[in-house]
């Protein structure tokens, strides 16, 4: 196989491109990548002087896989550890799980509390090879919820800048406007609210709510005032409730839904972003990757749950993406998702979450999830098909795709 060099402007001929709308493949067709975007798809698309010609000879191209749910920061299970370590030594920590996930297909990420805008302008700017990075910076929470850290025994907070917390305590209107003002402020896309609790926090239940009517509210009002929109971490049906109906417009996690938040999903349309492949792993590897024994009692409560509430979401015509929630060395379980969801949804609809329904969520439909002129030449070239199997998207040998990024081969390899 000869040495690939990177290239923004690249010919694919003779490929399956999978039109992810549609649900089926535009067969015998070709890509043209002109300065990291797709300028044309069509059949036998003519030559292009000094563009590199690859012929693809009838393998899969399927759009760059979008993970709605990361945290990148998160480096290990034992988030509340995170407030004391090392910020530059957590940041090489990311970029090597950036890498691990750039190599997976996963071409664009929404981080959901941890990174901010440094980390992501490094990936822009190349000083690191992983997916471009969408983030909301800390995640908003009351004391004692989901993104208070502190242990029973400890009182004080720390606030230090540079520390690579996920959350930020804010309690009432006013603490709630000014956390939110101060994420946008630092470049945020869009504002996490801690709307119930969580597994991972040490002194909450995973079926309490959280946030008042007013604070969400007052958050929500902040995010629209700047353009963007809230997501809420919440798992019982009546926290997802309460959130949709002060506005939020993205609903992480949701296994413990019920008939009326399924209806103001819709209703709303709103998003939901399941994270199942996190359940699997905190109850397999948890403990070994440092999640307290406390959290890892909770995992019961919604693993079982969440591939019911899934079916559940799926078969109501709610907007679902894919997310993955990994933390520590369990990251490297990315693609498990897929072979999760393919229990209950068809292959193209867990694809659909991961591509075209989650750039609407990202606010860039057109230009991410899709294969068509004018979008981003983010792209995944398969052997096999995904829609006759989606385990082909987790390989068990964890045989790499060739993954192409903004017109570069960033993993894999490609015909010669």
């Amino acid at each position: 196989m000869a040495e690939w060099v990177p290239m923004t402007d690249l010919l694919l001929r003779h490929g399956r491109v999978l039109d992810v709308v549609a649900g089926d493949y535009l067969g015998d067709h070709d890509v043209l990548v002109r300065d990291g975007r797709i300028a044309a798809v069509g059949r036998s698309l003519p030559d292009v002087a000094d563009v590199p010609v690859v012929d693809l000879a009838g393998r899969v191209v399927l759009p760059g896989l979008i993970d709605c749910h990361v945290h990148l920061t998160a480096v290990t299970a034992d988030l509340p550890s995170l407030h004391t370590a090392s910020p530059t030594y957590v940041a090489a920590q990311a970029a090597d799980v950036m890498g691990g996930m750039l190599a997976r297909g996963f071409t664009t990420v929404r981080d959901n509390a941890g990174a901010d805008w440094g980390l992501a302008q490094a990936q822009a700017d190349g000083l690191f090879a992983g997916p471009r990075v969408f983030f909301c910076g800390r995640a908003l929470s009351q004391t004692g919820g989901h993104g208070d850290a502190r242990r029973r025994g400890q009182y004080v907070i720390d606030e230090h800048p540079g520390c690579p917390a996920g959350s930020v305590v804010a309690d009432g209107v006013d603490q709630v406007r000014k956390a939110a003002r101060e994420q946008l402020r630092l470049g945020a896309h869009h504002i996490k609210i801690m709307a119930s609790g969580g597994v991972a926090s040490p002194s909450d239940e995973v079926d309490t709510t959280q946030y008042s009517v007013d604070e969400i509210r007052a958050v929500v009002d902040e995010a629209a005032a700047a353009g963007r929109y809230v997501s809420a971490h919440a798992y019982p049906g009546r926290a997802i409730s309460r959130a949709l109906r002060c506005g939020v417009r993205s609903i992480e996690h949701g296994n413990l839904l019920d008939e009326e938040s399924l209806e103001l999903l819709v209703e709303h349309g709103a998003f939901l972003t399941p994270t199942l492949s996190t359940y699997w792993a905190l109850k397999e590897e948890g403990p070994r990757w440092g999640l307290p024994a406390v959290s890892h009692a909770k995992v019961d409560s919604v693993l079982d749950a969440g591939l019911a509430a899934l079916e559940r979401a799926h078969r109501a015509g709610v907007k679902l993406c894919y997310g993955t929630d990994l933390l520590g060395g369990m990251h490297r379980h990315q693609l498990r998702e897929f072979r999760i969801r393919g229990h209950v949804q068809p292959a193209i609809d867990v694809i659909r979450a991961a591509t075209v329904n989650a750039a609407e969520l990202l606010c860039r439909p057109g230009e991410l999830g899709v294969v068509t002129e004018g979008a981003h030449a983010d792209l995944i070239v398969l052997d096999d098909d995904p829609l006759v199997d989606i385990a082909v998207l987790d390989p068990p040998s964890g045989a790499q795709p060739a993954v192409i990024q903004a017109g570069k081969l960033v993993a894999g390899t490609l015909p010669a």
